[in-house]
């Protein structure tokens, strides 16, 4: 995956959360995820992709940062349901602006959506992953894209 590529991804990251009351969202510097797996946290959103591209994205993060955005979007039922649709509208919304810049052909799934940390991502062989951590107020949340070209 090409830098420009994963720059897609970070703006994706950073168009969702500019939605926000608290807009000071910041994005760490990407590293591949090669002999450690990276950190899932309690709700993981993932979608596949296929097309020109093959793999998944995934967004991943605690419950407490997930029910501190659902407030600040202005929803104040933090009920595990309503977390679960977040983690899932936040997966999607980062794969759909990648969508947009790379064209119709990257096709994307809808959410799936877990709740607990996930100790195995699932990609296809020989895939390299990328991680993207996010920090929004005083926690941390995790992007993964798993895409072969």
């Amino acid at each position: 995956m090409t830098e420009e590529a994963l720059h897609v991804f970070i703006e994706g990251v950073l168009n969702y959360f500019r939605h926000t009351a608290d807009k000071g969202v910041k994005v760490g510097s990407p590293y591949l995820a090669e002999d450690v797996e990276p950190i899932m946290h309690d709700f993981t959103g993932i979608i596949g992709v296929s097309g020109p591209y093959k793999g998944s994205v995934y967004f991943s993060a605690p419950k407490v940062l997930l029910t501190h955005l659902l407030l600040a979007l202005g929803e104040v039922d933090t009920s595990a349901e309503n977390i679960l649709d977040l983690v899932g509208e936040v997966a999607n919304t980062i794969s759909g602006n990648a969508r947009k810049a790379f064209g119709s052909e990257f096709l994307i799934s809808v959410p799936v959506m877990i709740e607990g940390a996930i100790n195995k991502m699932y990609t296809p062989k020989h895939t390299r992953c990328f991680v993207i951590p996010v920090f929004w107020k005083s926690y941390s949340a995790t992007v993964v894209v798993c895409l072969e070209h």
